[in-house]
């Protein structure tokens, strides 16, 4: 009896010889240009692009440069630059410079061998008479917002004012940069800022600025020990209350007199006689006998007259 033919024979050890060994997707992954590799990224630390002079808002002509901030193997300074998602193959160092353009205005990352990819940084180039400028957007609580109101080919620019909502905040006669050293929630708006020009008055566009509210949570055990706490005075609370009226019951029926001892055959306690030796002028001892009583209301002489004159006092 052979074998059939339509059933596949076993692969033989030296079938596979040339295949590599199976492996996790993170361990296939391999190093191309410098770049990191994917199955590590995540456990990678970021880079940082950070711009010089530092301010989100240029016009153009104006000087920028970029810096790539992060690790590098040593012997490979090589970095990987992005435009609005696209590489920009001709750029490798760290850092590179140039005069804006509104071709450059978008999304920047970077990355090296040893970080993953960069958070973005948007640069925005416009063309205006004012330009307000601010290194970021979004500003912690407690960090400084840094605002400067930046003239067309830095021209003199005075009577400078800044705005937050519409709302002045902030006037200068020659002096374009504005700071708030500690921001908070309130700090979070639209700003804009005014100026002269010659003798010509312009006002930037405005730039939204956020700070957002910080909410730090209770951690669970800390909720958890204060819930318990509440939950026992409050029942503590309740027993108290329960036990007095308790008390207040068992008093008022141990009281001679009351309902329940008259049903045992109690009566209420009687008022005293009056007998022989009762003092003649007391009222009950003329009361008792019959006696008619004179009263009379007297105005105490040392007692002074109620001053009815209206107050000179009046709430302010």
């Amino acid at each position: 009896w052979g074998v059939p033919s339509v059933l596949p024979l076993p692969a033989a050890a030296s079938d596979q010889a040339g295949c590599p060994p199976r492996r996790p997707w993170g361990a296939l992954a391999t190093t191309v240009h410098g770049s990191a590799i994917p199955g590590n990224e995540l456990r990678l630390p970021k880079a940082v692009v950070s711009l010089q002079p530092p301010w989100l808002q240029v016009f153009p002509e104006d000087n920028v440069t970029l810096s790539c901030q992060g690790a590098h193997s040593p012997g490979n300074n090589s970095t990987r630059w992005f435009h609005d998602g696209t590489a920009i193959p001709t750029q490798v160092q760290p850092s590179y410079s140039f005069k804006a353009s509104s071709n450059h205005s978008g999304d920047y990352r970077c990355q090296t061998d040893q970080t993953s990819l960069s958070d973005p940084v948007h640069l925005d180039v416009t063309s205006a008479w004012l330009l307000l400028q601010t290194p970021r957007l979004l500003v912690p609580q407690g960090a400084p917002i840094v605002l400067r109101c930046h003239s067309w080919k830095n021209w003199r620019l005075y009577k400078i004012q800044f705005f937050q909502d519409g709302k002045p905040k902030w006037f200068s006669y020659t002096n374009a940069s504005f700071s708030i050293p500690h921001a908070n929630a309130s700090h979070s708006g639209a700003y804009h800022c005014s100026g002269l020009l010659g003798q010509m008055q312009h006002t930037s566009q405005p730039v939204n600025i956020t700070v957002p509210v910080s909410s730090k949570a209770f951690p669970p055990v800390i909720t958890a020990v204060v819930a318990g706490v509440a939950g026992i005075v409050a029942v503590a609370g309740v027993a108290g209350v329960v036990a007095w009226v308790c008390f207040r019951r068992h008093q008022s029926s141990a009281l001679p007199g009351t309902p329940e001892n008259r049903e045992r055959g109690e009566t209420l306690p009687e008022e005293p006689g009056w007998g022989w030796g009762e003092d003649p002028d007391d009222e009950r001892s003329l009361v008792t006998r019959g006696e008619p009583i004179t009263y009379s209301l007297l105005l105490h002489p040392e007692a002074p007259e109620e001053d009815t004159a209206p107050s000179d006092y009046q709430n302010m």
